[in-house]
C-alpha cells in the first residue's frame, strides 16, 4: 500500500505491530532519535533522516526534520512536473505515509517544571511535517492517533475520502496541542484564550435524541470528569455530563462535608452535616420530590451505609472521591445507576466558562463564591454561629442555581430553591412554597438572592412566610427603601457586595 514513510512519533503504542507488515512488502521508513532506536529494538531496519538531508541532527535534538529534503518530499504534488523534477535532481523520493504525534506538553504540564525546561516539550519539527503531510492529503496518509492503526490495516487501500478525514484529525491534533500551550503560557489572559481539545467517546445523543454530541476534554486541563472511573451503570449521556459537573461545581464551594444533588443543571438539595451519611440524608431529604432522577455528588467516601440511602430513590448518577467495597455491593442492587469515583473530585478547580454563539463563542473567567467574610456589611442585628452557618449555606447554594436564583436554608441544608425566573418575585415565591411543602416547621431558615432586590416587594413576601435573616449583594437603586421596608418588619440584611448571577 505504501513506499516511503517519515515515522516519528511520542506515542510508539502498536507501532511495531502496524508497520511490520508493510516492511514485509517493501516500505521504506525514514526516521529519527527514540522512534528510530525503537523501531530498530523491534526488528524493522529504517533510514536516518540525517542520512536523506545530509544534515545531522543537532541542538540536542532540536532540529532533525526541519529541512527541504523532508518537506519537499512531503509537499511535492504529483500532477505538477516541475515538483517531480525537483524530487529527481534531489535524488528524493515522494513521501506517501507519515506517522506522527507530538512531544509530551500534557505530561510535562503535572511536573514542577522551569520555564526553561517546560520549553523543551514545545514540538516543532512535528507540527511542521504534520501540517506538511495533512495538506499533501491527495496522495499521503498521515496519522498521528494509535487507534486508527487497526482499521488502516484492514483496508487494501484508502480511499481519497480516508485520507481527507485523516488530515482533518491532523489538524485538530495540532491545534490542541496549541492551543494548549498558549492557554499555559498566556495564564489567565482571555485576549489569548484558544479553544481546543483531546475526543473522547461519542455520546449517544444530546440534550435531545435528535442531536448529535461528542465529549471532548480540555488539554492540558489539571484534571476533570474524563478522569473520573465508571464503577457501574450505563454509558453517561450529554446531559448526564451536564449535570455531573454542575454537581461537581457547586460541591467544590464547599470545605465541609457535603452532598450535593442536582436536577436539571439546578442544584436541588444540598446537606451538610457531622457525618458522611447525615449529609447524603440532610440533600436527599431537603427536596424528596425533585431528586427523583437526579444526580448526587459528596465529598466524602460513599460507605455501606450512605449507598443505602442513595439505593433508596431513583438516581441517575452517584460521584465521590472513592466507593468502598460494601458500597459498590448495595450499589451494584441499581443495575442502571451510573456511579463513578474521582479521587480529584476535592482537588477540582474552576476554570474558564465557555459559551457558543451564533458565529463564535464567549469566554469568562469562573465565578468564585465565599463562605462567611467579616467584610460583609450586616444591617440589623448581629447573626449568631447558627445563622452564620445557614446564611453562608444558602449564598453558596444560591450562586449555583440558575437566574433569578433565591435560596432558603437552615444551617444543615436547603429547604426550598427557586431558580430560572423571569423576575425576583417568582423566584422567592417559588423558594416559599417549596419550603412549606417539605419544611413548614423549620425554626432556623434564611433566604439568599443571587441579585438586589429591586423593590421591596420581594421582603414582604419574605416576612410574611417567617424569615429574618436575607443574604443579598446590595446595589439597587432603591437600596434605601428595601433597607426600610426590612426595618420595618424586622428582617435583618447581609450585604455581600458581590452579584452571583448563573444564565
Amino acid at each position: 500500500m505504501f513506499k516511503n514513510a517519515l515515522v516519528s512519533v511520542s506515542d510508539k503504542n502498536g507501532l511495531a505491530d502496524f508497520l511490520k507488515p508493510h516492511v514485509e512488502n517493501g516500505l521504506r521508513i525514514l526516521s529519527t532519535g527514540g522512534t528510530a532506536k525503537y523501531l530498530k529494538e523491534n526488528g524493522i531496519p529504517i533510514v536516518d533522516v540525517s542520512d536523506q538531508t545530509g544534515f545531522p541532527e543537532v541542538m540536542d535534538g532540536r532540529v532533525k526534520t526541519l529541512h527541504p529534503k523532508i518537506h519537499m518530499a512531503l509537499l511535492s504534488r504529483d500532477h505538477v512536473e516541475m515538483d517531480q523534477k525537483i524530487l529527481e535532481e534531489n535524488g528524493i523520493e515522494a513521501i506517501d505515509l507519515v506517522i506522527g504525534n507530538l512531544y509530551p506538553f500534557e505530561g510535562a504540564l503535572k511536573k514542577n517544571l522551569s520555564d526553561r525546561e517546560i520549553s523543551e516539550f514545545i514540538d516543532i519539527g512535528g507540527p511542521s511535517f504534520l501540517r506538511a503531510a495533512a495538506k499533501s492529503y491527495e496522495r499521503i496518509s498521515v496519522i498521528c492517533d494509535p487507534d486508527d492503526y487497526q482499521w488502516i490495516n484492514e483496508k487494501k487501500e484508502l480511499s481519497l475520502n480516508d485520507r481527507r478525514q485523516l488530515a482533518a484529525k491532523i489538524f485538530a491534533h495540532t491545534s490542541s496541542y496549541d492551543a494548549m500551550i498558549a492557554n499555559e503560557l498566556s495564564g489567565k489572559d482571555l485576549k489569548t484564550f484558544c479553544l481546543g481539545g483531546s475526543f473522547v467517546s461519542e455520546l449517544r445523543y444530546g440534550e435531545n435524541p435528535q442531536q448529535k454530541s461528542v465529549w471532548y476534554r480540555a488539554r492540558g486541563s489539571r484534571g476533570g470528569l474524563h478522569e473520573a472511573k465508571i464503577l457501574q451503570g450505563k454509558a453517561l449521556s450529554y446531559n448526564n455530563l451536564l449535570d455531573l459537573e454542575a454537581a461537581c461545581s457547586t460541591l467544590s464551594d464547599f470545605t465541609e462535608k457535603c452532598t450535593v444533588a442536582v436536577k436539571h443543571n439546578n442544584p436541588c438539595g444540598v446537606g451538610l452535616g457531622d457525618t458522611a451519611e447525615e449529609t447524603v440524608k440532610n440533600a436527599l431529604g431537603a427536596d424528596p420530590v425533585s431528586v427523583f432522577g437526579g444526580i448526587v455528588a459528596t465529598n466524602s467516601e460513599v460507605d455501606e451505609k450512605m449507598a443505602e440511602h442513595l439505593t433508596g430513590l431513583f438516581l441517575e448518577c452517584v460521584i465521590a472521591p472513592k466507593v468502598n467495597a460494601k458500597a459498590q455491593e448495595v450499589l451494584a442492587k441499581k443495575k442502571n445507576l451510573r456511579v463513578l469515583e474521582w479521587p480529584d473530585i476535592l482537588e477540582q478547580t474552576k476554570s474558564h466558562q465557555v459559551k457558543t454563539i451564533s458565529g463564535g463563542y464567549l469566554v469568562q473567567a469562573a465565578d468564585t463564591v465565599s463562605a462567611w467574610s467579616e467584610d460583609w456589611k450586616i444591617i440589623g442585628g448581629q447573626p449568631d454561629e447558627e445563622y452564620k452557618k445557614a446564611l453562608s449555606l444558602a449564598w453558596r447554594v444560591c450562586a449555583n442555581l440558575k437566574s433569578n436564583a433565591i435560596a432558603i436554608a437552615s444551617s444543615c441544608h436547603s429547604l426550598g430553591l427557586g431558580m430560572g425566573q423571569v423576575n425576583r418575585v417568582d423566584a422567592v415565591e417559588q423558594s416559599i412554597a417549596r419550603m412549606k411543602h417539605h419544611h413548614g416547621d423549620e425554626e432556623v431558615k434564611v433566604l439568599a438572592s443571587d441579585a438586589f432586590f429591586p423593590f421591596p416587594d420581594s421582603i414582604e413576601l419574605i416576612a410574611e412566610a417567617g424569615i429574618q435573616w436575607v443574604i443579598q449583594p446590595g446595589g439597587s437603586i432603591k437600596d434605601e427603601q428595601v433597607f426600610a421596608k426590612a426595618k420595618e418588619l424586622g428582617v435583618n440584611l447581609i450585604l455581600t457586595g458581590t452579584r452571583h448571577f448563573k444564565h
